[in-house]
């Protein structure tokens, strides 16, 4: 899912019908006070910002979500002098594109983009799985797991559309912390797990274990 921050309507349904053709699901925000209340509540992909928006600026606005939340962003903008690209990317943003721009070209970076960062996430829902910090988030908000929870959750969440059955399980626990294991130890973490992300994306395969399935 995309996320447009744009104030021009024109760009915005442009924009919003090319992504959708090339089946991308798009949220569009106008401003800034918009656009960090919608983060609030959703997990995005990519985040396309413009710089001038009607109540502060897009460099402030991507401070707030590379610290937040992190996500690959892209800047596409008016403001074509030298020194703006230069800030851009020494704030860390992952391009910066200037209008006009051709479609073609904007649709080939977000492709290469998402592509790029695919691998570091695995997203169920609202659930996604940090790989390079080894957290889990929910709507974007950290969910603390213990890390032998995580590990478990992980082992699901990589084997999508998988039964993992609880002689599995119960092996990566021993393998993990050298502790004997005993059945009910894998209903304990299992249990604890789904209280904390309060979701029922762990599906229970009676008499066998357990299962994820994409979303």
């Amino acid at each position: 899912m995309i996320l447009l921050v744009e104030d021009n309507l024109s760009i915005i349904k442009g924009l919003t019908y090319t992504l959708s053709k090339n089946n991308y699901e798009v949220v569009s925000t106008i401003s800034v006070s918009e656009t960090l209340k919608v983060l609030e509540s959703n997990s995005f992909d990519l985040i396309i910002i413009d710089i001038s928006l009607p109540d502060g600026n897009g460099f402030d606005l991507y401070k707030i979500i590379k610290e937040k939340y992190n996500t690959p962003s892209i800047f596409l903008t008016a403001k074509d002098l030298e020194e703006d690209i230069v800030y851009g990317f020494n704030l860390g943003i992952d391009d910066y594109i200037t209008k006009p721009f051709l479609t073609g070209e904007l649709l080939a970076r977000i492709s290469k983009i998402i592509r790029k960062n695919t691998n570091k996430y695995i997203k169920v829902g609202n659930i996604k799985l940090d790989l390079d910090k080894m957290i889990v988030l929910k709507d974007n908000k950290e969910i603390i797991l213990t890390t032998l929870e995580y590990k478990i959750l992980l082992l699901l969440m990589t084997n999508l559309n998988k039964v993992i059955t609880r002689d599995i399980i119960i092996n990566k626990i021993f393998e993990l912390t050298g502790n004997d294991v005993y059945d009910n130890t894998v209903s304990v973490y299992i249990k604890r797990i789904r209280e904390k992300l309060d979701t029922d994306i762990i599906k229970t395969i009676k008499g066998v274990g357990y299962r994820v399935d994409e979303k």
